[in-house]
């Protein structure tokens, strides 16, 4: 038994952590940041004022991760972000292919406590920022408080990482912020919101329902919002969505979204069991008979709240013209998403939407404060305007800049600099962008280059090497409903002779046209260099198309045949990397088009969606080219690329080669103790975090079975079920050998082997 004597006060238990980077805020930015940081050796305290880590993507709020790809449609070929969110997504992938937000918050919480040198700290809130006694405009330490274990905590660092969504330790640091959307004047953005519009986006809560295989009624609480007509978009509600879809049950864009989340999220509640009550006693969703209302989020899912300033401040014209910044260290592509700020209650549609036409550079001028010295920005308030925060705050997005922000900590921390003195130094900008790279970070237009990596003085040979020549017509018929087209890899010249197949339910003309991208690095097919009209007769038959005019650049032609509901065309079920299929169709809510004709010059150019066909047993057009594409061998795997950009950037094999192998040879024995693989994961694919199922448990490209020799031809290394797009071989004894042998299995009988890249270490 513990006795005391009552006394005035008693001192708060306190905890003191030093460490070389304090990050305040347990989101995907902050994970990702501390993981990063982590593992390039810096000593990290990670502080979430929450039960479990990844903000909106948690199990509290229950947000699939979105980023530059989507699932809804863009024109980002291979644009998921790499590095640590990219293993993060696919582990979820592995084991959760359902999507269970329960599942994912497990594998976040078990890679943060993977990493020794992270000190994690949930249910703790920062409350307090003492600034540095020594100098100005610099932390010193921040305090915290956790209600679970009664226990206050000093933190102290030298370097410090807001990426808490409202920039609790940013603000209190006196760091210049801004809170609403600008004026269109300010920086010359046509698209900034209108007062009307309202500039600020409001909070979101998600509710699932089940169904209970017996009827279920439902008695509404009393705070239930009754009238349900007053959200005009009730009309939208289905069932088959369970109610997780419904982004759109978003308020509060009238109000501080700071200090009023309180109010905002009880409003929310309102509306949720308001609809709730709709869907179940209204009598017009006699199919929710059966269904229950199994969870309503108890926390909002916040979007905007403060944005802070950097030395530079991405704005609407850094993403559509997707400027060029020679400190990029990470990429956008979701489009320039704003909301109306009365949300569910607006007459106006849900969102705008608007596109570029390619990913976007971050710079990492945008990633730290510009009036205190020692603060790293991550997630949704770094420096950006409204606008462009319509596009950067994304989790995808967030995610990869916070791996900056960690990189860029450790490079600091081995250098006693500050972040902005690696904006003044060029060669550290070089270091840093480097650094990322290696670990899987994709930089657009910069390529990684290391002088340590032995396999740059080997010499290659491979057991075969993929010539493009066909892609078999075994796969279905699918008719023109929609104009279709083939994304083929070309050399800058002459384009082959290639021949399709149709099946034309009549006599009729296909109109077929030979486009590609108005930037070389862009996948967007806007330039029509030459178009031909092809008469069928009533069968199927072959389409051969000999184009006149030469590809202007190495990179994607596509190959377009426009919509013809009489006509058929054959697809294959061959799959190979760096190849893929497109439709055009026009998705009103994200559409560049977007529900009507823009009525005013806002900027931004209007533009035809080609989003990936996804078909069961199709996902290319049957062609047979001649000659065949020769741009799949093997010097692609140390060409600093990891995946797919203007060129397939593969080693790929000969789908006949039963045993596909890349040998590396040198010309004296090496000593190596770490080889690092990058295979294809298909960084087309979104991964969806939750309620998105997928069909698989790994991408169908990945080599799952790698089994890697010496010289002597002994095995020093097997894997089988890989699945994660880095493999790491790391040898507790260096081997020492003048050659290595990488021997693969093809990952399916229609998909050829392929490795992106191969690392060699002493």
């Amino acid at each position: 038994m513990i006795r005391e004597q009552a006394t005035d006060k008693r001192p708060l238990r306190t905890i003191r952590h030093e460490a070389g980077l304090v990050v305040i805020g347990g989101g995907l930015s902050g994970v990702c940041c501390a993981i990063t940081a982590a593992r390039a050796g810096v000593q990290v305290v990670l502080v979430q004022d929450r039960p479990v880590p990844g903000g909106n993507a948690s199990s509290e709020v229950r947000l699939w991760i979105l980023g530059a790809t989507s699932h809804m449609g863009n024109n980002n070929r291979w644009a998921r972000e790499g590095g640590v969110i990219d293993e993060l997504l696919l582990e979820n992938l592995y084991r959760n292919p359902e999507g269970n937000p329960l599942i994912f918050d497990t594998i976040l919480l078990e890679k943060i406590t993977a990493e020794p040198a992270i000190t994690l700290l949930l249910n703790t809130a920062v409350y307090n920022v003492t600034m540095s006694a020594e100098e100005a405009g610099k932390i010193g330490s921040v305090q915290a408080f956790c209600a679970q274990n009664s226990t206050g905590y000093e933190l102290t660092a030298p370097l410090f990482c807001d990426a808490s969504g409202d920039g609790i330790v940013a603000f209190q640091a006196g760091a210049a912020f801004r809170m609403g959307a600008e004026s269109k004047e300010e920086f010359g953005e046509k698209f900034a919101p209108s007062a009307d519009y309202g500039g600020l986006l409001g909070h979101s809560l998600y509710f699932y329902s089940k169904d209970t295989g017996k009827p279920v009624r439902y008695v509404p609480p009393a705070y239930a919002l009754s009238d349900i007509t007053r959200i005009p978009r009730f009309r939208s509600f289905n069932t088959s969505d369970y109610g997780c879809r419904l982004w759109w049950l978003e308020y509060g864009g009238r109000h501080d979204t700071v200090h009023d989340t309180e109010t905002i999220k009880w409003e929310l509640w309102r509306v949720v069991y308001g609809a709730w009550n709709y869907i179940k006693n209204s009598g017009k969703f006699p199919e929710a008979e059966n269904l229950t209302l199994e969870w309503v989020g108890q926390i909002p899912g916040k979007r905007e709240s403060r944005r802070f300033e950097g030395d530079y401040m991405l704005t609407q014209q850094d993403i559509v013209e997707q400027r060029q910044h020679p400190d990029a260290v990470a990429f956008g592509g979701w489009s320039i998403d704003l909301h109306p700020a009365d949300g569910v209650f607006s007459e106006k549609p849900g969102c705008n939407q608007w596109h570029s036409k390619g990913i976007y550079g971050l710079p990492f001028r945008c990633f730290y404060s510009r009036n205190v010295s020692n603060l790293f920005l991550a997630g949704r308030i770094i420096s950006a305007s409204h606008v462009a925060f319509g596009s950067s705050r994304v989790m995808g997005t967030s995610a990869h800049g916070g791996q900056a922000v960690g990189m860029a900590a450790a490079l600091c921390s081995r250098k006693g600099i500050l972040p902005r003195d690696i904006t003044a130094e060029p060669l550290l900008i070089h270091e840093l962008q480097q650094a990322l790279l290696s670990t899987g970070q994709h930089i657009p237009g910069v390529r990684l280059q290391d002088t340590k990596d032995l396999t740059q003085e080997a010499t290659l040979s491979v057991s075969s090497e993929l010539i493009l020549s066909e892609l078999p017509p075994d796969g279905p018929l699918n008719t023109l409903r929609h104009s279709a087209g083939q994304m083929l890899p070309l050399t800058a010249g002459p384009v082959p002779e290639l021949t399709f197949w149709a099946v034309a339910g009549q006599e009729t003309t296909l109109t077929v046209e030979f486009r590609v991208s108005s930037k070389p690095e862009n996948h967007t097919p806007d330039t029509v260099l030459e178009r031909q009209e092809i008469s069928l007769r009533k069968g199927r038959q072959p389409v051969i198309l000999q184009f006149h005019t030469p590809m202007p650049y190495e990179g994607y032609g596509f190959i377009c045949f426009l919509k013809n509901e009489a006509v058929a065309m054959q697809y294959s079920r061959q799959r190979i990397s760096g190849l893929v299929s497109v439709f055009n169709k026009t998705n009103p809510a994200v559409s560049n088009y977007g529900k009507q004709e823009p009525t005013e010059d806002i900027g931004v150019d209007a533009f035809e969606f080609w989003t990936p066909e996804r078909r069961p047993g199709g996902h290319n057009l049957a062609v047979g080219i001649n000659p065949g594409i020769r741009l799949f061998g093997a010097a692609n795997v140390r060409n600093g690329l990891q995946r797919p950009t203007n060129a397939p950037n593969a080693w790929v094999a000969g789908l006949a080669d039963n045993r596909p192998s890349l040998t590396l040879t040198w010309t004296e024995k090496k000593l190596i103790r770490e080889i690092i693989l990058s295979v294809d994961t298909d960084f087309d694919h979104p991964l969806e975090s939750v309620l998105m199922t997928h069909p698989e448990t790994a991408a169908p490209f990945c080599i799952r079975d790698i089994v890697i020799c010496n010289d002597q031809k002994q095995r020093i290394y097997e894997v089988a079920d890989n699945y994660q797009t880095r493999h790491i071989v790391r040898f507790e004894q260096p081997v020492i050998t003048n050659s290595l042998t990488i021997h693969l299995k093809h990952p399916d009988e229609n998909i050829p082997a392929a490795l992106m890249e191969v690392r060699c270490y002493a």
